[in-house]
């Protein structure tokens, strides 16, 4: 039985990293969306759409790179078995 728990622990840490890391840098990414357009609206063109640019590739990466492609298809695996 403890056998079953170590798997289960093992495969585990790696699924809490991965929701982690995505959520940090989904909030990232929205944070920087938000200063973009904040800085937008007080006339910094250049630093805004550097941070949107920024926020765009936080975005992508914490919701589809990691959140889809990692997060989402190790759980799916780990129901089926």
């Amino acid at each position: 039985m403890k056998l079953v728990g170590t798997e289960l622990l093992v495969e585990l840490i790696p699924l809490l990293g991965y929701a982690i890391i995505a959520t940090l840098l989904t909030a990232g990414g929205l944070a920087a969306e938000y200063a973009s357009l904040q800085h937008f609206d007080s006339g910094g063109l250049m630093v805004g759409l550097w941070l949107a640019a920024l926020g765009a590739i936080m975005l992508y990466t914490g919701v589809y790179a990691i959140g889809y492609q990692k997060l989402l298809r190790r759980l799916v695996s780990a129901q089926r078995t």
